[in-house]
């Protein structure tokens, strides 16, 4: 009984951690992220109007975690969020705290798996669609001040746009002013739901932080990252043994991400990590 009221405070513990941890999370963090942008395409258009300066762009789909490797050998990707609007072009969206994880090359490469991702057998190459490679970053990378970085290809002899449909735009976490952007970037990086300018960003944290069913939502990735390791109170052998049977079921190909996900008990992140790390 003693053991049985022990495991009790300890979860209750962990409960109220969670609910402490819960209430500092910002949609600039990873996890929180994924969270409000999952199946909410309202919000993902709200922020890619934003950034585009396209006021009438529609997002007509939206995954995150979405997986990509079409080319054996390969190294995959996870995109944080993947949309198509409705003129088929499509859009990634990448959150970084880390200057190091919103490196030039891995601008390119994202790019260039959503190429490879959107051009099938028998297509020309002037079927592929504009691609949109947006990394958000909680720092100023490029330390000029600057609300947007937008990269596009430039023929250096006739001074003319490239005008190869690809295009790559850093967004700077750290900029604050009255414009759209400037309160975007406000709204990434805030934690109390009150303090939101933009309405979709209010209701959506605050579902995640104020409603039963989004707390227990977050309460229940929370859990999953400790049953995977990430916090106390594990088996480890029991994690190993999962983590090897999800590269043996990502190299055999035929289940999505998801499935080996559910088989092995893993969180997608865990099994798109682990499918980028294999060569």
């Amino acid at each position: 009984m003693e053991n049985e009221l022990t495991e009790q405070q300890r979860k209750e513990l962990e409960h109220q951690r969670d609910l402490e941890r819960l209430k500092s999370l910002r949609p600039i963090d990873d996890d929180f992220m994924r969270c409000m942008f999952k199946d909410n395409i309202p919000l993902a258009q709200l922020t890619l109007r934003i950034i585009t300066q396209m006021d009438d762009l529609e997002i007509i789909g939206l995954e995150t975690q979405r997986d990509m490797k079409r080319l054996v050998g390969a190294r995959s990707i996870c995109l944080d969020a993947y949309g198509e609007d409705s003129t088929g072009k499509k859009y990634d969206l990448e959150i970084q705290r880390w200057d190091s994880g919103a490196g030039v090359h891995r601008a390119r490469y994202h790019s260039s798996a959503m190429d490879v991702e959107n051009l099938n057998a028998g297509q020309d190459f002037s079927e592929l669609p504009d691609t949109y490679t947006i990394f958000i970053t909680e720092n100023d990378v490029f330390a000029k001040g600057k609300a947007l970085y937008r990269i596009e290809r430039y023929n250096i002899d006739t001074e003319d746009f490239f005008n190869d449909g690809q295009h790559i735009l850093y967004v700077n976490g750290e900029y604050r002013d009255d414009s759209d952007i400037g309160r975007l970037m406000h709204d990434f990086n805030c934690a109390d739901p009150n303090e939101m300018y933009f309405e979709l960003f209010r209701n959506t944290s605050r579902h995640f932080k104020e409603s039963q069913e989004g707390v227990n939502t977050m309460c229940r990735a929370f859990e999953e990252a400790r049953n995977e390791g990430i916090a106390i109170g594990i088996e480890k052998g029991k994690r190993e043994k999962m983590i090897d049977m999800a590269k043996n079921l990502i190299r055999l190909g035929k289940l999505t991400l998801d499935e080996i996900a559910q088989i092995t008990g893993l969180t997608i992140g865990d099994v798109c990590q682990l499918k980028e790390a294999m060569l």
